[in-house]
C-alpha cells in the first residue's frame, strides 16, 4: 500500500466513524421520542382507567335510580288508580 491508499482508507475509516455517531444520535433522538410516546400513551390509559370507573359508577347510580322508581310507581299507581276511581263514583 502506498501513501495515498493508505490517505483514502484512513478517509473511509473516518466516514464510517462519522456515519456511525451520526447514526447512534438518531437512534438517541428515536429512543427520546419513543419514551415521550411512552409517557403520553401511560397518561391516557389512566385517564382511560379513571373515566371508566367513573362511568361505572355513574351507572350504579343508574341503576339504583331506576330501581327506587319502579318500586314507587308500584306503590303510586295503585293509590292514583283508585283515587281517580273515587273522583269518578262521586261524580257520577
Amino acid at each position: 500500500m502506498n501513501e495515498e491508499d493508505l490517505h483514502r482508507l484512513k478517509g473511509l475509516v473516518e466516514e464510517l466513524r462519522d456515519g456511525q455517531k451520526r447514526q447512534l444520535e438518531c437512534q438517541l433522538e428515536a429512543l427520546a421520542l419513543q419514551r415521550e410516546h411512552f409517557a403520553l400513551v401511560q397518561h391516557q390509559l389512566q385517564r382511560a382507567e379513571a373515566l371508566q370507573g367513573r362511568a361505572e359508577q355513574l351507572q350504579n347510580k343508574g341503576a339504583q335510580v331506576i330501581a327506587a322508581a319502579r318500586k314507587a310507581i308500584i306503590v303510586v299507581l295503585p293509590i292514583l288508580v283508585l283515587i281517580a276511581y273515587v273522583t269518578w263514583l262521586m261524580f257520577r
